[in-house]
């Protein structure tokens, strides 16, 4: 991949491209057809229906386009949450689970790279520890 590619504003599309791209994932479709990438049986991102925990503050209408990110520890969801300017969020629907949110339509705030590292987080997050070590091996061999 080049650097322009990387470094372009990320899309939605890149979600669904990034999560099929990583090893052994299935994807299952929750209510109203969102799927959901699962790696051995565990999801690691998904697309979420409009709920009432996550609403425009000025309107109070529901949010509709709610992507979901496994993270590894409470400590990275804070890295990624606590910044008044992140695209990242939580709810307190989620609070003591290790993942956050993101609006779609703020995705193109981050380049396609960092979209990728968000969605291989999740993924190492979720999957085995047999499989993580040997994606982490043949992506950043020591």
């Amino acid at each position: 991949m080049s650097d322009d590619n990387g470094s372009r504003p990320a899309r939605v599309e890149d979600v669904h491209e990034l999560a099929l791209a990583m090893p052994h994932v299935t994807v299952e479709y929750g209510t109203g057809d969102n799927p959901v990438y699962q790696v051995g049986g565990k999801s690691f991102v998904f697309f979420r229906n409009p709920r009432p925990d996550a609403v425009d503050p000025d309107t109070g209408e529901r949010y509709v386009d709610v992507i979901v990110f496994w993270v590894e520890s409470e400590a990275d969801k804070q890295a990624l949450v606590q910044d008044e300017a992140s695209q990242f969020f939580t709810t307190a629907h989620f609070d003591g689970h290790p993942s956050v949110l993101l609006r779609a339509s703020r995705i193109g705030e981050l380049t396609r790279n960092e979209l990728a590292e968000v969605v291989q987080d999740a993924w190492l997050s979720r999957a085995s520890a047999r499989r993580a070590a040997a994606w982490l091996r043949a992506h950043h061999p020591a």
